[in-house]
């Protein structure tokens, strides 16, 4: 292994552990004065343990046999997400069907389905990877892979979580040699069926609006978003300090979710933020790194779509607790409530560790 890959998998260990601490210190914080917030806490200790067997298991398994798997595993990924529609297994809250339940255990079929399109996109887009200049194998094909996941997503409805698969599809898309002249019309026809969903859906377009005049709204549809601003301007520098800010006392709804790096920047103040940011910049960094240094186009666009899926969510959260972009519910990576966006992450962490090792070099086909 080359110094510049230990290096890598040195930086994504120290930045996913800062990430999963400062997770765990805040939200211990956040849920102090909730009634259930202990069992909160220590749920998400939980998690933590079964994350940590996720990524060991991720860092090891060798992605070349995985791949034989790979179309069973999209089936599959794909099943879980229908799973959600199905009645008594799936959990509506607040009318959105994203959860299901599983002998008291809930989960978010979205999160590892990240993790399952990936493997499956990538195993695609290397078998096809040679077939660019045929639009029907080469464009339409995998567009159709990305947008069928999009429309299982759409149905929940999850509308941040299908912008998300969209993004990175489009993404692994361009990195695979797709022409823009294919895949901006593709994009813009997506944003048109995007937008009509959102005006046919009296929720979502009320965020809309009440995005775009903050100020008029701030009691009523962005008053979530104005907490979250009131966070950022009142922690300062350096912060508050650890349980004494003001909005996780129920002003700020969903604070331990999509919104803790509004209370992280309240109670820690900016200067932490900024770590947090860093770590996400490095983790992201080194993640096209070690992208980069893979020579197998299955391995390549692994490590791709698991850096995008990362970046891109930290991007759109940040975006959303800032007031950039409209209300929407997305975890904040490593950091947010929420034992499937733990375990997914650390999947995520484990397979670009994965891409480190020694077995996928060139030299070590050779040999073989």
């Amino acid at each position: 292994m080359s110094c510049q890959l230990r290096l890598a998998r040195a930086v994504l260990l120290i930045a996913g552990t800062i990430l999963t601490a400062y997770g765990l210190i805040v939200l211990h914080s956040t849920t102090l004065p909730l009634p259930s917030g202990a069992a909160l806490f220590n749920k998400q200790i939980v998690w933590l343990f079964i994350a940590l067997f996720a990524g060991i298991f991720f860092s090891f398994i060798d992605l070349n046999k995985l791949k034989s798997y790979a179309k069973p595993i999209g089936i599959l990924t794909a099943v879980l997400l229908l799973s959600v529609l199905i009645p008594g297994v799936s959990r509506c809250v607040k009318g959105a069907h994203r959860w299901i339940e599983l002998g008291g255990l809930r989960l978010q079929p979205s999160e590892p389905a990240k993790v399952g399109f990936v493997l499956f996109f990538a195993y695609f887009l290397s078998y096809h990877v040679h077939q660019l200049k045929s639009f029907s194998r080469g464009f339409i094909q995998p567009i159709s892979v990305v947008g069928a996941y999009c429309f299982l997503l759409i149905l929940e409805p999850d509308f941040g979580t299908t912008a998300l698969f969209g993004c990175v599809g489009a993404l692994m898309l361009f990195a695979k040699g797709v022409r823009l002249r294919f895949i901006l019309p593709a994009c813009c026809l997506a944003l048109m069926v995007f937008g009509l969903a959102i005006y046919f859906n009296p929720v979502r377009l009320n965020r809309i609006l009440a995005f775009l005049d903050l100020d008029n709204n701030r009691l009523t549809g962005a008053y979530q978003l104005w907490q979250s601003l009131i966070a950022f301007s009142s922690g300062g520098w350096w912060g508050c300090g650890l349980g004494q800010g003001r909005q996780q006392f129920f002003f700020l709804p969903e604070a331990h979710t999509d919104f803790i790096g509004a209370i992280l920047a309240e109670e820690l103040g900016i200067a932490h933020m900024l770590i947090v940011l860093l770590c996400f910049i490095l983790i992201t960094y080194f993640g096209l790194k070690i992208t980069r240094a893979q020579y197998q186009p299955y391995l390549f666009f692994i490590g791709l779509g698991t850096v995008c899926f990362i970046a891109i969510q930290v991007i759109l959260n940040l975006g959303i607790i800032t007031g950039v972009l409209p209300t929407k519910g997305l975890a904040l990576p490593f950091l947010s409530y929420g034992g499937s966006n733990l375990v997914t992450n650390f999947c995520f962490i484990g397979l670009l560790i994965n891409l480190t090792r020694p077995i996928y070099s060139p030299l070590n086909d050779i040999q073989k």
